[in-house]
């Protein structure tokens, strides 16, 4: 992959993919990966809340 083409997705993502997570209340973070609540609500949440466990992102309330 040239580099050139490198996060180019990013940038017709509003704010280019950043925002504050939602499960560990991170500013200004990249929100890449996807989460699943117990009630089938997907979460958008920052690399390390990725591998969160599930009671943790159960406890957010959006």
């Amino acid at each position: 992959m040239a580099k050139t083409k490198r996060g180019r997705v990013l940038w017709s993502l509003p704010s280019r993919g950043r925002g504050t997570c939602p499960v560990c209340s991170s500013t200004r973070i990249k929100l890449l990966y996807s989460q699943t609540k117990t009630d089938g609500t997907m979460l958008k949440v920052c690399k390390k809340c990725s591998k969160a466990i599930q009671s943790r992102v159960d406890q957010v309330t959006v």
